[in-house]
């Protein structure tokens, strides 16, 4: 008989440890379930912020995508200056010779 109660007394033991341990990782399930929806909370208060930041970054991205185009442009207009200038430049040589075969004996 004392053997039958000793056994009762460790189960007894072993269920009331074994409750404690379910209670307490039900507690510990419940308050990371509730700091999971805190964040989650907070992510979506974030979500403003986020689609106001893509919005600030497009218009950025846009306004370099016109000083882009307007810096080839300019890049193109002064490439063209400079074929002018060659050009002039050539034209003014020409003349020159011309000049020299007409009268070699003064020099430029």
């Amino acid at each position: 008989m004392k053997t039958v109660i000793i056994i009762v007394v460790v189960l007894v033991v072993i269920a009331a440890v074994a409750a404690v341990a379910i209670a307490a990782s039900r507690k510990r399930t419940g308050q990371r379930r509730h700091r999971a929806d805190q964040l989650r909370a907070k992510a979506s208060a974030q979500a403003g912020a986020v689609e106001a930041a893509q919005r600030d970054a497009a218009a950025e991205q846009a306004r370099a995508d016109e000083a882009r185009a307007r810096a080839e442009e300019a890049e193109q207009r002064a490439a063209e200056a400079e074929r002018g200038l060659q050009h002039e430049e050539a034209r003014r040589e020409d003349t020159l010779r011309t000049a020299d075969r007409i009268d070699p004996g003064t020099g430029h």
